[in-house]
């Protein structure tokens, strides 16, 4: 084992130096939790919307389904795997995969509540800026491709590290279930129900 370096009751973090192989002068810090996101464990095994997580997500509690806010056709919900503290996913009720297989209505709400929670997220948490996007099947990047859903990730001056490129980890010092519950009480406090 590494030399161990003790953060209190903070994360355990390892010199790599006297691991087997050559040193590369890296720290490891260790992720467990990743592994089910990696393996895709979580990851509906076709694309039918009885093992679809979006599908599900709205038939649950919102604190269970880390949702943020209800529409008529789409919903907001926190990303299990976030890109950033406060990643948030816009989904439409309905299963379907792609941008125009949606109705005149989906499309509409998806953009309306896309600029909602960009407003929330600025009011909640203050970013420097925002990526937007959607993954059009798997080729295109969509770890659940069956199920359309626009990424809305907040981002700070300072926020990118060498983590996701070296370590294919990212750091996220926020926990789910109190950063959901911190955007569905701002998201009430400015648009309501």
């Amino acid at each position: 084992m590494g030399q161990e370096q003790s953060q209190g009751d903070g994360p355990r973090i390892e010199s790599a130096a006297s691991f087997p192989g050559d040193p590369d002068g890296f720290q490891r810090l260790w992720t467990p939790h990743r592994a089910a996101y990696i393996s895709g464990d979580e990851k509906p095994e076709n694309g039918n919307s009885d093992q679809c997580p979006f599908c599900r997500a709205p038939h649950g509690a919102d604190d269970d389904g880390l949702i943020i806010a209800r529409g008529k056709t789409c919903f907001a919900l926190l990303n299990l795997y976030p890109y950033n503290s406060g990643h948030v996913l816009v989904c439409t009720y309905r299963h379907v995969s792609l941008y125009p297989d949606l109705s005149d209505a989906e499309r509409m709400e998806m953009g309306e509540m896309t600029s909602k929670v960009m407003q929330v997220l600025d009011s909640a948490m203050h970013p420097h800026g925002f990526n937007l996007g959607m993954n059009q099947g798997e080729a295109a990047g969509a770890g659940i491709a069956a199920h359309i859903h626009q990424h809305i990730v907040p981002r700070w001056g300072g926020d990118a590290n060498f983590f996701p490129i070296v370590a294919q980890v990212k750091a996220v010092p926020a926990i789910l279930g109190e950063t959901r519950a911190q955007l569905a009480t701002t998201w009430q406090e400015m648009f309501g129900a």
